[in-house]
């Protein structure tokens, strides 16, 4: 499988790139690849700015329809994929949690996508697709329909279930991002 890292934002609501933000001084970059490198057999870094991360081991890309949002980030993601299912996640993700991204994995085969459901809606950006979703996400994109969870329909997806989700992450960070200044001082703070 393959972990792709979406890293194209335009990140205007923090001001500066989140992928180098700093958690525990260490970059989010830097621990996200480390994690997905103990995981899967590629990595993948979708960005605009390809030369920021010239300093990670992963295949770097830029998107083949730019401005087209996470979607397109996921399309290109799934493209360039050598694996037939792989894990996407943002790269604002300072919470990813290696258990519960096996057990994900593990999962997969059968499915075109598997996404967590907690009690606040599916989580897109921390799941897995296979590569037969992508005629489906290029329709979408097409007509400019860039929300994620519009291409579901049709597919065969497996919704992990709060009580699965609470076993790997009682505290319920998994899926917490850093999309302001605020929300990386309450991060610092805790």
């Amino acid at each position: 499988m393959t972990g792709v890292i979406l890293a194209g934002g335009k990140n205007t609501r923090m001001g500066e790139n989140k992928a180098f933000l700093r958690i525990g001084g260490e970059r989010l970059i830097d621990r996200t690849i480390r994690l997905f490198r103990s995981i899967f057999q590629e990595v993948i870094i979708v960005t605009a700015t390809p030369l920021d991360y010239l300093d990670q081991e992963a295949v770097i890309v830029t998107d083949i329809l730019p401005g087209k949002g996470a979607l397109g980030g996921l399309y290109t993601g799934l493209f360039y994929s050598k694996d037939e299912h792989a894990f996407f996640s943002a790269c604002d993700m300072p919470f990813l949690n290696g258990a519960f991204l096996e057990y994900m994995a593990q999962q997969a085969a059968g499915y075109d996508i598997v996404v967590p459901a907690p009690p606040d809606g599916l989580q897109p950006l921390h799941a897995i697709y296979a590569r037969r979703c992508l005629p489906a996400i290029r329709a979408r994109l097409d007509r400019n329909r860039l929300q994620i969870k519009e291409f579901y329909p049709g597919h065969h997806i497996l919704k992990i279930p709060p009580e699965v989700l609470d076993t790997f992450d009682p505290e319920g960070h998994m899926f917490l991002n850093i999309n302001t200044p605020e929300d990386l001082e309450r991060l610092s703070l805790s």
